[in-house]
């Protein structure tokens, strides 16, 4: 069952990071152990404090990028040229270093193995990390139902998890990896270079007889456009969840 977090009943805890790696370019992962951590399930997220030496404090809420785990925390956090508080995160903060957490939050967004519907997931940009929960869930889960993830990002370049999930990449196991490159492709790329299209959606997705459950992540316009592509192919509204971030405009 989800666990679902009232914020009126969270507290903040003081969570040590104890790794840092890169996720490419643009990101990085934070691991952190968390005093009386309650467990998560795989799409919650968490709030994370900061705050300087002169008292001002920021907040921002980040997916929780790793399996469900006792006591530890992975935070894949995407650097923004604009942003107040990733930039910190991602090139400043190390190992050893004390984080304000609050969690885990949320009970839509999340996939526990005792949902035995097949599930597409539809990542767009860093909208891939709590996606990445779920494939990490399915891969130590004891039923391991079909899962389909089809990744929409800009350059190669900037694939998060690359590494990862090559090696879970599996279609005999029921884990198939589909990537969409919308600015530029791999040499000797046969699809289009194009954003995440009906003709796309026509052919990679579960036939809707199969009553598939699917996950949407991204940039505001990236879920609705997609969001709204699947339902026009036949999907029921109440099947699709979705979680999004940043402006409306765009996506990847």
């Amino acid at each position: 069952m989800a666990r679902t977090a009232v914020l009126g009943r969270l507290r903040w805890q003081v969570a040590t990071v104890t790794d840092v790696r890169d996720e490419g370019p643009i990101a990085r992962t934070l691991g952190l152990t968390v005093p009386d951590w309650p467990g998560h399930d795989a799409g919650q997220h968490v709030d994370l404090r900061v705050t300087a030496p002169d008292g001002y404090s920021a907040q921002r809420s980040y997916s929780i990028a790793n399996a469900p785990d006792d006591s530890r925390v992975e935070l894949t956090i995407e650097r923004l040229s604009d942003g107040e508080v990733s930039p910190y995160l991602a090139d400043v903060v190390q190992a050893g270093d004390m984080l304000e957490v609050r969690g885990p939050i949320g009970g839509w967004f999340v996939w526990t193995e005792d949902v035995p519907a097949p599930v597409m997931l539809l990542g767009g940009g860093s909208g891939i990390v709590p996606l990445m929960a779920m494939v990490r869930a399915r891969s130590k889960a004891s039923i391991r139902p079909p899962f389909q993830l089809l990744y929409s990002v800009r350059t190669p370049d900037l694939v998060f998890f690359r590494d990862e999930l090559a090696a879970l990449h599996a279609p005999d196991d029921g884990f198939d990896v589909t990537f969409r490159y919308t600015r530029s492709a791999p040499p000797g790329w046969s699809e289009p270079v194009a954003r995440i299209d009906r003709a796309l959606l026509q052919r990679w997705g579960m036939p809707t007889a199969d009553h598939p459950l699917a996950y949407v992540c991204g940039p505001t316009g990236f879920v609705e456009t997609t969001a709204n592509l699947l339902v026009d192919l036949g999907h029921p509204p109440e099947r699709i969840r979705t979680e999004r971030f940043g402006p409306t405009g765009g996506g990847p």
